[in-house]
């Protein structure tokens, strides 16, 4: 599997240009974070206006930290999310039953300390695995890299997103090292938190599928 069908998931996205900004330069998929502690949070009323906009286009995502069955059922409802991201510490059988309730695929993400973190994720039995770096009392969105080495050596029966820092610059050399199924980016292509820079943001999708392609979309 090369660069070309490793697919782009854009996280932190905060408001209809910016979606849509995110779409037309071929992204897979759209993260929306429904977490009020984060400086990239979501207003559901937004969520829904990208919701009506491109849920046809692209694979709608809602970002939680610790929220209730009943808070996500609801956004998922609302905004029409096909996936739910679970970021906090929610075990095996919430996942399942996140995906029972709403009929959405459910995406863990794992905050990769060591290999015991990766062979602990294998309890889960979601869509995907998300990938992200441990930085004590954050939950995500940190900017930083985690180990890809470990990544690659995981054996993990999901298909990974791999998130963590990653921007034009490295993302090439990430997907090369782990040979993910998605990269996931959120600051990487920031002006500032929860607003994307258009550069930035195609310049990530050219060093994902290669100039050629990037041109053709």
């Amino acid at each position: 599997m090369g660069t070309m069908s490793t697919r782009i998931k854009h996280c932190g996205i905060t408001n209809l240009a910016d979606a849509h900004l995110a779409a037309e330069a071929g992204a897979w998929a759209l993260g929306m974070i429904f977490w009020p502690g984060s400086p990239r949070c979501c207003e559901l009323d937004e969520a829904q206006r990208i919701g009506a906009a491109l849920r046809r286009t692209v694979h709608l995502t809602g970002v939680f930290v610790n929220a209730r069955l009943e808070e996500i059922d609801l956004a998922v409802q609302a905004a029409g999310l096909q996936f739910v991201q679970l970021h906090g510490d929610e075990g095996p059988v919430f996942c399942a039953e996140i995906a029972r309730r709403t009929g959405a695929k459910v995406i863990k993400a794992v905050r990769v300390r060591s290999r015991a973190t990766l062979q602990a994720a294998s309890a889960y039995h979601t869509d995907f695995l998300l990938l992200d770096a441990h930085v004590e009392g954050v939950p995500g969105g940190t900017g930083q890299t985690i180990d890809w080495d470990l990544v690659r050596k995981a054996g993990l029966r999901a298909p990974v997103i791999l998130s963590g820092g990653l921007n034009a610059v490295n993302v090439a050399d990430a997907i090369a090292a782990t040979q993910p199924f998605a990269v996931d980016v959120a600051s990487g292509t920031e002006a500032a938190p929860g607003v994307k820079d258009p550069a930035k943001l195609q310049a990530f999708h050219t060093a994902v599928r290669g100039p050629e392609l990037a041109q053709a979309s």
